[in-house]
């Protein structure tokens, strides 16, 4: 059974960096796609980005492009989320998901202050 847990997360000021992580237990990530969601305090949880194993395929949320990359690591089994130029608008809590499955992560927060 596959447990995701994601780290990294914290308080940056708008226009900062931050990389957070997904770590996978249980069997490898790196066979279908992996996806990062986020959901902020009364809305809905959205789609941010996916990179899909096979070929390296990236797809972003048009509100987040140019600034994410997402990426993966086979030999740490892990995912990652590289976030630049941060907006007040990227405050949520950040999921990690294995799509077209029921494997979420527990989240962590991320809070950009003006």
């Amino acid at each position: 059974q596959l447990q995701l847990v994601e780290s990294g997360g914290g308080l940056v000021q708008a226009g900062d960096s931050l990389r957070i992580a997904c770590a996978a237990t249980g069997r490898t990530l790196g066979t279908y796609t992996v996806g990062w969601f986020r959901q902020a305090p009364g809305k809905e949880r959205e789609f941010v980005a996916a990179f899909r194993w096979v070929d390296d395929m990236e797809r972003y949320a048009e509100s987040v492009k140019g600034r994410f990359t997402i990426s993966g690591d086979r030999s740490k089994n892990m995912a990652y989320l590289q976030m630049n130029s941060l907006k007040p608008e990227d405050q949520a809590v950040y999921y990690c998901h294995e799509v077209g499955s029921n494997y979420w992560g527990q989240g962590t927060q991320v809070t950009v202050s003006s």
